[in-house]
């Protein structure tokens, strides 16, 4: 039990019988966690269906709504901690990242030695398909100006395709992490950071979703503008590692 891919799910009965067998079909050890909002589509069912034909490599957590990207991902991190797993990775259900830079996110921690890897649309090699010009202009203009305010070096803070090492995780004290959308992936890297932990970017193809419906909003936007600045003042006066490990090997 090394590696588990962590996919949060809101009505995506249309990507995640597929994305499930793209995952254990690249036959390099990957278990799989869906963790689903009451998704009133039947997500959760077709899960269902499938754990039968992969036995103690699929899992299912249901909630009772939705509660959050941010949320659904700690209600994750802490299970995948739990059952001992060394390697958990993010990922998005609507195949905008593809489960065959699973290993490229892997190997820069196995072999090259990050605590964190991450698939970035905005190193060399890396770049978007298929997205509007606003939204092209959303995500160049949020990844600036989070660089700008946190001083993160990290070209790509947004991105929601991410492998952690356990160290980084159990470091991590969820308690402080604030944000359950857009700011939640910029929150994440931030305390990683913050605790000294290498990071790596791995260039990816991000494609935009051909089926289903975008969970981006100007809400999620918002949290974001306003989020960036939260994050950099509460970082002066509160420490993001965890005191106490509560999830041992």
């Amino acid at each position: 039990m090394e590696k588990i891919v962590i996919i949060p799910t809101f009505n995506e009965s249309e990507n995640i019988v597929a994305i499930i067998q793209a995952v254990f079909n690249l036959n390099k050890g990957y278990h799989i966690l869906v963790i689903d909002d009451g998704s009133p589509d039947g997500t959760a069912n077709l899960v269902k269906a499938l754990m039968h034909q992969f036995p103690d490599q699929l899992f299912l957590e249901e909630r009772s709504g939705k509660l959050g990207l941010g949320t659904a991902y700690i209600h994750g991190f802490k299970w995948s901690l739990q059952k001992g797993y060394q390697f958990i990775f993010e990922m998005d259900a609507d195949f905008s990242h593809d489960p065959n830079d699973l290993e490229h996110l892997y190997n820069a921690c196995k072999i090259d030695g990050a605590d964190m890897s991450i698939g970035s649309r905005y190193v060399k090699g890396g770049q978007t398909e298929n997205w509007p010009l606003d939204r092209q202009l959303y995500s160049r203009g949020g990844a600036i100006y989070t660089k700008l305010l946190t001083w993160m070096p990290i070209q790509d803070p947004t991105a929601g395709f991410v492998c952690y090492t356990r160290a980084v995780l159990e470091a991590i004290n969820f308690d402080m992490i604030s944000f359950v959308g857009y700011a939640f992936q910029i929150e994440m890297k931030f305390a990683a950071w913050k605790l000294g932990f290498t990071i790596k970017e791995v260039p990816i193809i991000f494609r935009d979703r051909k089926i289903g419906v975008s969970k981006m909003s100007k809400g999620i936007i918002k949290e974001g503008v306003l989020g960036v600045i939260k994050i950099q003042w509460k970082s002066l006066f509160q420490n993001y590692r965890n005191q106490v490990k509560s999830c041992e090997a």
